[in-house]
């Protein structure tokens, strides 16, 4: 009998309730953090081979690059002296009518110009007039930086 009494009676001799499953009310973040640097890896590399798809031979100088947060507009002549303006390839003529179409949706209005460095001078500088001619003020040339030996 004093068995008994001590199994029952008391606090010691109560049984506890077994826990119910809660879901857990944290989130897991490493996936997400790993996912996001592996696609700003990506990003990284990919984003330089977007920029522009006409292949030109730019010439060198000792300038320092700009820093640009937007898409620039940009003109460029090949060797042959065919006109792009970006990837597209367009008469020197219409390149007034489309650079002010491009400015009008609300592209800032500086415009790079690349010239070939074979290509003929007079070209990149007429059409260079022609833009400024238009009333574009901020055009630029685009160049590579100059290697040192």
């Amino acid at each position: 009998m004093a068995m008994s009494s001590i199994s029952q009676g008391g606090a010691g001799g109560r049984r506890r309730r077994a826990r119910r499953y809660r879901p857990m009310s944290e989130i897991n973040v490493t996936p997400f953090v790993d996912v996001m640097l592996v696609l700003l890896i990506i990003f990284m590399v990919a984003a330089p081979l977007l920029t522009v798809g006409v292949p030109i031979d730019l010439p060198e100088t000792q300038a320092k690059a700009l820093n640009s947060e937007t898409q620039p507009i940009t003109i460029s002549v090949n060797s042959a002296g065919q006109v792009f303006l970006q990837e597209t390839e367009i008469p020197a003529d219409e390149i007034v009518p489309k650079l002010e179409a491009i400015a009008r949706n609300g592209y800032e209005e500086r415009i790079y110009v690349r010239g070939d460095k074979d290509a003929d001078y007079g070209t990149v500088m007429r059409i260079m007039a022609r833009i400024s001619s238009a009333g574009f003020k901020r055009i630029g040339l685009v160049t590579l930086q100059e290697q040192s030996q």
